[in-house]
């Protein structure tokens, strides 16, 4: 189709056109008549487009001027910025140039500033090609003879005007779901339509069904897609078996959290006489189950990923699969796609093997239980340090050589990854724990120990493996893309790191990790280790999928997929596929499949950027309000926390507990601050007072709000 639009806009674009009408058009590119109508639709949405324009005799003519077509991002205070497909830098739109285009709007965009080294190029709203929502939730606040409710995403820009016959069943505070019947235009705000009540703002799992509505998720499976799944059935075929490496014989173990239910991933290492290590990692093989284009894969696709919300799954399969015969449960027959890799102790590959398995898993490992073994181990064999732990010690006692090779190969993979540059980020993660409600009751930070690098590396290593081997054979695929950083956006960070007395040597044309890796060793183990490690997170692009292998930045490897996770990503699952076709094949693949998933493999790619996106945004904002709602009960409580950012309108504090709130100016004390945009930092007027990245500052909580998802501090 789209082939299609570009051949009619390059005609209508060449030096010797002259203006037609449609028929003319149809009869200079020989479409036949039972395509005129499909001409018609690519002419008026071009024209829609602002790609072509009608002249007063309805023929067709370029458009002088250029527009861009882009997603239009809303900000509280009425200005915008419009993201243009392929192009790093957004373009400024001020509020009066926005044509009341709302967050998430497509829209056409003409430049009328340029950029320059000081600000991003500026630009206003030609014409809103299509508005990105037509549901919205939020809060409802009746008036008694109308109504508005007041979006939970504070960036949609206006509120929503609701008539009384248009109230449904809602009450004041209720949550609700609004369809929109009216797009605000010439100063009026937009109106709408109550379709569906959640619930009061402050009743137990509101919150995070709000969320589901705000972004659209797929809650629920469709019936069919579940009975497609119950056919799978929860035992495996003996029949199946051939053809497969039967290695139900072997020790493997799984190693997750305690939570985790899905486990899509088993591990075994041996000791070559040759003083290598074999590293076998087992995959649940979801590709045998969930087929090309079926149900199943249809909405795997459609969901692109399992959305972890705190105290509810959003999950890519249904359980009947993620949960049942996929997931590779202790003591239970399973397939898996496996990779075994030999690795020589300075942790290089030197020969690999990919190959389909049935496995059973000889024990369904903890990450805290491995530790704990691992902790006895290196203690010189002392007694256990409780009972508890006296217990996991002499349940797995048959097996700890095997946990302790594990470490020893995991150690020896990790710092050959350092040396290469591996950007090891210690970015602690929030551990919210919630009663059976839904509600929190505590917020700390994610405890990990050398069991979870255990996993991490293997994964990592695999992951490395496969991307290369099907690189090097021009397999169609789909590998994880992290580009090196812009410069500009280095020496952004380098104003910042120059308060802690350090700086990344780079140029245009030389950005490497290990650069970055020598700054995150220099702060390991200091105060403000965590700090930095944000700080150069927020300065790397964001890693995404595509069709093309670009290398990984922050890995510091040239070849990288995801390979280990088919439960809960649609590419592992996707790129399982072509490896399952090359093994049947014996890597003589036919030219016709190579074509045809080439092409999938860049919607798909598309698509599952698209999708884990929206993943990473619902996880985030699940976070905030739980955070708020946890803040809210600690008004006027003081904490210690450290400095993570300075803005012109004030700074942020983040808590040994993970929670971040601001500081804005007027909650700094009784001095005027200037903001000195190139060191980012605040100076007092008066006293000089200074406060930068990184520093110790004694808060205490002023408010905090779960519905604007906000944490306010103020100074001690």
């Amino acid at each position: 189709m789209e082939e299609q639009e570009q051949k009619v806009l390059n005609l209508i674009k060449d030096k010797d056109y002259a203006p037609m009408k449609a028929k003319e058009i149809a009869m200079i590119m020989h479409v036949p008549k039972s395509e005129y109508n499909e001409l018609l639709r690519i002419l008026g949405k071009l024209e829609m487009e602002l790609k072509i324009q009608k002249n007063r005799k309805n023929q067709y003519r370029p458009v002088d001027a250029v527009y861009y077509d882009g997603i239009y991002r809303k900000n509280q205070k009425g200005f915008g910025f419009v993201k243009i497909e392929d192009q790093e830098d957004e373009i400024y739109i001020a509020k009066e140039n926005s044509k009341n285009a709302l967050n998430g709007d497509r829209v056409l965009v003409e430049i009328i500033e340029e950029k320059n080294k000081l600000k991003k190029a500026e630009g206003k709203v030609v014409k809103i090609l299509k508005h990105e929502k037509d549901t919205i939730v939020g809060r409802f606040e009746n008036n008694k003879s109308f109504g508005f409710v007041v979006p939970d995403d504070k960036n949609f820009g206006t509120d929503i005007f609701i008539s009384k016959k248009n109230f449904g069943k809602a009450r004041n505070n209720h949550k609700v779901l609004v369809k929109i019947i009216k797009y605000p235009e010439k100063g009026k705000k937009a109106e709408g339509k109550i379709i569906e009540v959640l619930g009061n703002v402050n009743e137990a799992g509101v919150d995070m069904l709000s969320l589901i509505k705000e972004h659209n998720l797929p809650s629920t499976f469709p019936e069919p897609v579940v009975e497609e799944a119950k056919k799978c059935g929860n035992k495996i075929d003996e029949r199946d078996i051939i053809g497969r490496r039967d290695l139900r014989g072997d020790i493997i173990f799984t190693i997750d959290g305690e939570d985790a239910k899905d486990l899509d991933d088993a591990v075994k290492v041996t000791k070559l006489e040759n003083g290598n290590y074999k590293l076998d990692v087992h995959i649940a093989d979801v590709s045998y189950y969930v087929k090309p284009n079926s149900l199943l894969d249809q909405e795997a696709l459609l969901r692109g990923t399992s959305i972890y919300m705190l105290g509810r799954v959003i999950p890519m399969l249904p359980r009947e699969l993620s949960n049942g015969i996929c997931s590779l449960n202790a003591g239970e027959d399973r397939f898996t796609l496996s990779c075994s890799m030999e690795i020589n102790p300075k942790g290089e590959v030197i020969s690999s093997d990919v190959y389909k398995a049935v496995i059973n898993v000889t024990e369904r490992m903890t990450y805290t239980n491995v530790q704990k073994i691992l902790d006895y181990v290196n203690t010189s064999r002392q007694e256990p340090s409780s009972n508890t732990d006296e217990e996991i010690i002499n349940r797995y006692r048959p097996y700890i050589s095997e946990f302790k090779l594990m470490e020893e190969l995991a150690h020896i993979l990790k710092n050959k990854r350092l040396e290469q540059g591996y950007l090891n980020l210690d970015i602690p993660e929030s551990k919210i724990e919630l009663d059976i409600d839904g509600r929190v009751t505590n917020i700390k930070k994610y405890e990990t120990t050398f069991a979870n690098e255990i996993i991490e590396q293997f994964m990592l290593t695999a992951n490395e493996t496969i991307a290369e081997k099907f690189f090097w054979l021009d397999a169609p695929f789909i590998y994880r893309v992290h580009e090196k950083p812009d410069y500009e956006k280095v020496q952004e960070l380098n104003k910042f790191l120059f308060n802690f007395g350090l700086k990344i040597k780079a140029n245009k044309d030389n950005i490497y990790p290990k650069e970055f890796a020598k700054i995150l060793e220099e702060v390991q183990g200091k105060e403000e280790e965590k700090v930095v490690s944000n700080l150069v997170l927020r300065t790397l692009k964001v890693a995404r999928y595509e069709a093309e292998n670009q290398g990984h930045f922050g890995i510091a490897s040239k070849y990288y997929c995801h390979f280990t996770s088919p439960i809960r990503r649609y590419p592992d699952l996707f790129i399982h596929r072509i490896i399952s076709k090359y093994l049947e094949e014996n890597y003589d693949v036919g030219e016709k499949f190579v074509e045809e998933y080439k092409k999938q493999a860049e919607e798909r790619a598309k698509q599952s950027s698209e999708r884990e996106n929206i993943a990473t945004k619902v996880e985030r904002e699940s976070e905030d309000i739980k955070k708020a709602e946890y803040m809210e009960s600690r008004i006027g409580e003081e904490y210690e926390g450290i400095i993570s950012s300075v803005t012109s309108f004030g700074i942020f504090v983040e808590l040994e507990n993970t929670v971040e709130g601001l500081i804005r100016f007027d909650d700094l004390g009784d001095e005027y601050f200037i903001y000195d945009e190139e060191r980012k930092r605040l100076i007092g007027e008066h006293t000089k007072t200074t406060y930068k990245i990184g520093d110790k500052i004694k808060i205490r909580v002023k408010d905090a709000s779960k519905l604007l998802r906000t944490v306010d501090f103020e100074k001690v």
